[in-house]
C-alpha cells in the first residue's frame, strides 16, 4: 500500500520533518523523522500504530542528540497508558499522546472534531516532550472556526493559555500551525 509523504518546517527555529502515513485495512501506520536545533540540536524518529478510527494503539519515539540515543514506547492499556511497559496511573483517561515536536499529533483530535463552525473538543493528552522524552498529562481544547481552520488552546498544566490557529486539509492534517509549523509542498508532486 502506498504512503502519503508530508514535510513540515519549523517557523520558530530551524527544523524540518518528513512524515509517512500509510492507511492499511486494519489501521494507520505513521513514521516520521524530525531534525531541529531545539535543545542544542536533535533527531527524533517517531513511529505510530493507529486503529481504523485514528486512535493510537502505541507510539515509539527515539531521540538522538549529543548525549546519545534514548527512546520510549507509549502504549494504550485499556483507559490508561504504559510507558516502556510500566503502568502510568497519572495518564489514565488521557485520550491521545501528543509529541511536542510535530504537528501530526493535532490530527488525532481534529479528526474527531465536528465539522460545524463553533464545534469544540476538550481532551487530556499524554504529552511527550521531544527534547527530554518526559511524559506528562496535559489538557487541550480544539475549536472549529470554519472550514479548514481550528483554534488550539493549551489548558494546562503545560503551557496554559497558549493559543494558535491551525489551518488543516480535508484529512485534518496541519497545513499551517500558527507560530510553529508550516507544510512544505513537494517539488516532485
Amino acid at each position: 500500500m502506498s504512503a502519503t509523504v508530508l514535510y513540515w518546517r519549523r517557523t520558530d527555529e530551524e527544523g524540518l520533518e518528513r512524515l509517512e502515513i500509510a492507511v492499511e485495512p486494519d489501521g494507520v501506520a505513521v513514521r516520521g523523522t524530525v531534525l531541529c536545533l531545539e535543545a542544542g540540536g536533535l533527531q527524533l524518529d517517531h513511529h505510530w500504530s493507529l486503529d481504523a478510527a485514528w486512535r493510537t494503539r502505541w507510539a515509539f519515539v527515539e531521540r538522538r542528540d549529543a548525549r546519545g540515543r534514548e527512546g520510549l514506547r507509549l502504549e494504550r492499556a485499556g483507559r490508561g497508558w504504559t510507558v516502556d511497559g510500566v503502568a502510568r496511573p497519572d495518564l489514565d483517561g488521557a485520550d491521545e499522546p501528543d509529541l511536542s515536536v510535530t504537528p501530526f499529533c493535532n490530527t488525532l483530535p481534529i479528526r474527531r472534531l465536528a465539522a460545524a463552525p463553533g464545534a469544540a473538543l476538550e481532551l487530556d493528552v499524554a504529552l511527550v516532550d521531544g527534547a527530554t522524552l518526559t511524559v506528562t498529562r496535559s489538557r487541550q481544547r480544539y475549536a472549529r472556526k470554519g472550514p479548514g481552520l481550528v483554534r488550539f488552546t493549551a489548558l494546562g498544566p503545560t503551557s496554559p493559555g497558549f493559543e494558535a490557529d491551525l489551518a488543516v486539509d480535508a484529512d485534518g492534517l496541519v497545513l499551517r500551525y500558527e507560530y510553529l509549523f508550516e507544510r512544505i509542498a513537494r517539488t516532485d508532486a
